[in-house]
């Protein structure tokens, strides 16, 4: 360890801390950090957990400004919490400037509520106005906070700061950063009494555990990580939490543990006990249901349908207790866990047995159960005795129940009896498949007659159905604009569809009438052409043709939207070329989840286009990219080289 590090540990962990001149040791932290806009020299955290599970946590950090940007940034100190679970002060905010003056700030420290989006539940930020600073400045913060992340059922006193499971702490420290740090240490007192679990993800931390010199029945574990570089990553590589350094903590035994609890808590408040309006509603729907699939499917998406996406704060009962469905079916708006909770209540009124379950999309769940979850969503027992996962969420306008862009996902349902984590399935890409045929003809002057017929399923479906759902009011535009993006000079002659408010009657279905003038070049001897399919008509149901492919390979994990199949067909009757300049070769990559071949044949004047692609599951190895890479590039490939007959 080196002189500079030794020497900010001590002055962190200082008795006389408070009171510390930072001066040189802002001086000795440097300014040589390319791209960074500033630089924390120390960031400190230390917690101490009463026995209720009641947690004060006390943070200290001093951070170096490095350029306007970061200046910028630093000129308002600001720190996030949720008031009906948590309490914050924001104690002393010191400014060091480049000059050698120290100057503690003393405005008033203000409390207004966080900027939100859809979910509306409080969060507040206190803030403290800094005001002008300039590189070389540095900024050092105090901060006290007691409670938790996640608001509860309404308690007396210090009762809401209490964590969910009672008794119990947990915590997930992200030891990255997007910009430096120089010194990160985190600090744990507890009781021994409590079984405390932790282990260190993706990296390794400096550890210590120590007997609590003033206390004996409480121990010490303390964290320390030194020279936290940002990682920079390619585009859609896996989250940050599952490559970067963290640690995780917690006194909960087990999942299974977890599970009760989340189960118990829900059903004592009553979360889904259907009410007679409710019941008498769900009686009324499904009277046109033919089987056990059709009245899971009809009650699945009138939730996903009928309740709008828009959190509004309901006081104290917002967090890991789902609200009743009195509430739900009459407010109908809600977040995941009442769209869920709504639709475990309603299968419950349909005599399913029904429960709620937590996930983390866009995440791993590690095997150390704190609560690493940020989704909330419902699952049914079918008459055969599996469970299946459905989520009223995601699945508005899609023809699913559970959507399969949550594949290979953890999930944790609440039992009575208790669950083990448990990953989504696989998505066979059959599901999710595209289908595009077309039949074309280039007259002797080279203008283009196609028919396209496209019909596609699952995720797939949805990304096509987007052209009439997600901006209904354009949706003529937006079918049109998927012909004239590959050529401006496009006729449309004719469209046909299928109708995208019954989208759970068939898949999507489009049919097209084309002609485009001048499509080919054409000469005395020869004619050059793309076959219009091969062109990657309706991309956004292919999202893999958007990768950067001009990575050789990746160090981790990276992800697609989902498993897809892709289809594409295309005859062309040609004028009197029939002699091969030039052709496309043959293409093919084979793998175990990515499979891609495509080819022309050519018999007198008849030219066949034929490409398929099978991308299998959505989160790839690192040692699977070149697979991936391969079956872009092809299919890219053909798209950006034109074939040359002669006569």
């Amino acid at each position: 360890m080196n002189k500079f590090i030794v020497s900010l540990l001590l002055c962190i962990f200082s008795i006389t801390c408070f009171s510390q001149d930072y001066t040189k040791l802002i001086k000795d932290a440097g300014e040589d950090f390319p791209g960074a806009n500033y630089v924390t020299i120390f960031d400190s955290t230390s917690v101490f957990m009463e026995t209720s599970g009641l947690s004060y946590y006390h943070t200290h950090y001093l951070t170096k400004i490095l350029d306007n940007k970061g200046a910028r940034e630093f000129s308002v100190v600001k720190v996030d919490y949720d008031p009906l679970s948590a309490y914050v002060e924001i104690n002393e905010v010191k400014v060091y400037r480049k000059n050698g003056e120290v100057e503690t700030i003393t405005n008033p420290v203000l409390d207004y509520v966080a900027p939100a989006r859809m979910i509306y539940w409080g969060a507040s930020q206190k803030m403290v106005e800094v005001g002008y600073l300039e590189p070389g400045d540095a900024v050092e913060v105090k901060s006290f906070k007691k409670g938790y992340t996640y608001a509860l059922l309404q308690g007396d006193d210090d009762d809401k700061y209490i964590p969910p499971m009672r008794g119990n702490y947990y915590d997930i420290v992200h030891f990255w950063s997007a910009q430096p740090i120089i010194t990160k240490v985190y600090t744990l007192n507890i009781l021994k009494e409590k079984y405390l679990q932790y282990k260190v993800y993706n990296g390794v931390l400096k550890e210590a555990v120590k007997d609590d010199p003033d206390n004996s029945l409480r121990k010490v574990y303390t964290f320390t990580m030194n020279d936290i570089k940002p990682l920079k990553t390619p585009a859609a590589t896996v989250a940050k939490s599952d490559i970067e350094t963290k640690l995780l903590l917690s006194t909960s035994k087990d999942w299974e543990a977890k599970s009760r609890w989340f189960y118990n808590v829900n059903e004592e408040y009553g979360s889904f006990d259907p009410t007679p309006e409710l019941q008498a509603f769900v009686n009324d729907l499904l009277i046109p249901a033919k089987d056990e699939t059709d009245s899971i499917s009809i009650l699945t998406h009138w939730v996903a349908d009928n309740m709008r996406y828009s959190g509004i704060s309901m006081g104290p009962g917002e967090g890991y207790t789902l609200h009743n469905a009195d509430m739900n079916f009459t407010d109908r708006c809600g977040v995941c866990k009442d769209k869920a909770s709504l639709l475990i209540a309603m299968l419950r009124a349909a005599g399913f047995e029904s429960y709620a379950a937590m996930t983390m999309a866009g995440e791993r769940i590690d095997r150390i159960p704190a609560d690493q979850f940020n989704h909330s969503v419902s699952v049914v027992k079918r008459r055969n005795g599996q469970f299946e996962l459905l989520d009223p969420t995601w699945v508005p306008n899609i023809r699913e129940l559970w959507s399969s862009a949550e594949q290979q996902q953890n999930y944790l349902i609440g039992t009575a009896e208790g669950c083990d984590l448990m990953e989504t399935p696989i998505s066979a890409p059959e599901n999710h498949y595209i289908f595009m045929t077309a039949v074309s003809e280039i007259t002797d002057e080279g203008t283009l007659i196609c028919d396209i017929h496209i019909i596609a399923e699952g995720q797939t479906d949805a990304a096509v159905r987007g052209i009439f759902s997600s901006r209904y009011s354009e949706w003529e535009n937006n079918v049109e604009s998927e012909i004239l993006r590959i050529d401006p000079r496009a006729e449309i002659i004719a469209v046909t569809h299928t109708d995208s408010e019954r989208y759970l009657e068939q898949p999507v279905e489009l049919v097209y009438q084309i002609k485009i003038p001048n499509y080919a070049t054409v000469t005395d001897k020869e004619i050059i052409f793309v076959p219009f399919l091969a062109n990657n008509i309706f991309r956004r149901a292919m999202p893999h043709l958007n990768y950067d492919t001009s990575l050789e390979s990746r160090e981790y994990a990276f992800r697609d939207r989902c498993s897809r199949l892709v289809d594409i067909r295309e005859k062309i009757i040609l004028p009197k070329y029939s002699k091969v300049i030039y052709l496309p070769k043959e293409k093919n990559v084979s793998s175990d989840y990515i499979n891609y071949a495509g080819k022309y044949d050519i018999n007198k004047n008849e030219l066949t286009f034929t490409q398929t692609a099978s991308l299998g599951k959505r989160i790839y190895e690192a040692n699977e990219w070149t697979s991936f890479k391969n079956l872009v590039d092809a299919q890219n490939g053909y798209a950006n080289d034109a074939i040359i007959l002669k006569k």
